[in-house]
């Protein structure tokens, strides 16, 4: 399958219209150990207020505990097709400070760090989708977390598949053209 395309109403960087979620992963690609060292630089200097920088991430490679610990937290249709990707991460936001004091803009910073994250996968020739189908509960049993990082979703990354490998309605969706609501419809005032 090759990519899908966005059809926008202005124009965009092309990373940006070439970016999508796919499920069917490429089951036997696997990273070697600095392989997401650029995805992980761009979310590293993405921006974050007061540069606190509230993001962590846990990685883990398929075929590794931590990845079984993670993959067994999917919930619903999740659990069917994200064991094929190369890894899953765990996105946290550390919503306390060393005080105890709340960030109250953690999770937001945290959105702005995977997202950044997601554009550089893809620039490099991989694939995210974000996930927030798990149960955040056992991520933090399985982890050990605390009170200061919370896991606020779980993404797939790994080299494109094929539909084929999906099972029905899920390979439906694979194949369904990309929409969102038009930009009008995003902006409540526009003086």
């Amino acid at each position: 399958m090759s990519a899908k395309h966005a059809t926008t109403s202005a124009p965009i960087l092309d990373t940006l219209t070439e970016r999508w979620s796919p499920r069917a992963f490429d089951g036997d690609h696997s990273f070697p150990e600095n392989a997401l060292l650029s995805a992980f630089e761009a979310a590293r200097w993405s921006p974050s207020a007061n540069n606190s920088q509230p993001w962590r991430f846990i990685v883990a490679r398929r075929g590794s505990e931590s990845f079984a610990k993670i993959e067994s937290t999917l919930a619903g249709f999740n659990a069917a097709w994200a064991g094929a990707a190369s890894a899953l991460i765990v996105n946290l936001a550390v919503v306390e400070t060393e005080t105890g004091e709340p960030q109250r803009w953690a999770e937001y910073d945290l959105g702005q760090a995977v997202a950044h994250l997601s554009v550089q996968a893809h620039a490099d020739g991989l694939y995210v989708h974000q996930m927030g189908g798990f149960d955040a509960e056992k991520i933090s049993e399985a982890f050990d977390l605390g009170t200061e990082l919370r896991a606020v979703s779980v993404m797939t990354i790994g080299k494109l598949g094929v539909p084929e490998q999906l099972a029905e309605p899920l390979k439906e969706r694979e194949l369904a053209p990309r929409s969102r609501l038009e930009v009008d419809e995003l902006i409540v005032v526009n003086d």
